[in-house]
């Protein structure tokens, strides 16, 4: 059973910095993407940044420059580092994988922008 387990958000004050985790489990980790996705409160929603299967990374244009994704393969969890946080950040933000060709998600981790 894939299980996908996020945390490591909050509520911080813009220009202050979060790391998101997300624990997977049920799949392969090193033969996955992992993505980050969020939902805005008008709720739309975003691909924010990915870290592939063949290491290329992918960051969307609101956070380039501001954001790490990385992965801990020992410890099969990927990470978010965000900085310099803005209040247009604020949003639910999903960890979603892609294994076996399908599309599987996390319940979401809250980060609120103030």
């Amino acid at each position: 059973q894939v299980q996908l387990v996020e945390s490591g958000g909050g509520s911080v004050q813009a220009g202050g910095s979060l790391r998101l985790s997300c624990t997977a489990s049920g799949f392969t980790f090193d033969d996955s993407d992992m993505n980050w996705y969020r939902q805005l409160p008008e709720n739309n929603c975003e691909l924010v940044s990915s870290i592939n299967r063949d290491g290329s990374l992918y960051y969307a244009d609101f956070v380039k420059g501001r954001s790490t994704i990385s992965k801990g393969n020992t410890m099969n969890t990927a990470y978010l580092q965000m900085d310099s946080l803005k209040s247009e950040d604020t949003a639910q933000y999903y960890c979603v994988a892609l294994a076996w060709g399908f599309n599987y998600w996390g319940q979401g981790t809250q980060v609120t922008v103030s």
